[in-house]
């Protein structure tokens, strides 16, 4: 009876191991799915580039002006509150403006041809420029400039490319 009594315990003690054993891999398969899962669906959060193409010149004299914002503070007027500035070249009527790569974020864009060249947005009489503008999302200003609310866009942290027609 004693050596039954043993072979029975003897058999529970090998069926718990083998199910300790079993739920071990199980968990660890488990958890490695998570984490797998978890990273793979995480984007890092590495920088990437924006490109702007800027088209519908007037003409093809002097260079585009670009500026990315990263808040409303100075959004389209004061170029020294942008993040990044840059002086694009023409061609047939066209530019394409690159920005350093940027983090995922909120950002604006807005753009002027500087056809004379002398680093300013030119304007008329009440300050209405007399240079071609355009801004991310083709804001529009009433009785000024457009407002960041409207020329805000998520930006993912992927490459991308943006095309925006110029007005004058």
């Amino acid at each position: 009876m004693v050596n039954r009594l043993s072979l029975i315990v003897d058999h529970c003690l090998r069926a718990a191991r083998a199910t300790i054993r079993a739920m071990t891999r199980s968990w660890l398969l488990r958890a490695t799915l998570v984490t797998l899962v978890t990273s793979a669906s995480i984007p890092a959060s590495a920088d990437a580039p924006l490109s702007v193409q800027v088209s519908a010149l007037r003409n093809d004299r002097g260079r585009v002006g670009c500026a990315l914002y990263s808040r409303e503070r100075g959004f389209p007027t004061e170029p020294a509150a942008a993040a990044q500035l840059r002086w694009c070249t023409i061609a047939n009527r066209a530019a394409r403006c690159e920005f350093a790569p940027i983090a995922a974020g909120v950002y604006a864009v807005a753009c002027f041809h500087d056809e004379n060249a002398n680093n300013t947005l030119d304007r008329g009489l009440f300050g209405i420029p007399i240079e071609g503008t355009v801004v991310s999302n083709h804001a529009r200003g009433f009785m000024g400039p457009p407002p960041y609310s409207g020329a805000r866009f998520t930006f993912a942290g992927q490459p991308a490319a943006m095309s925006l027609r110029m007005s004058y």
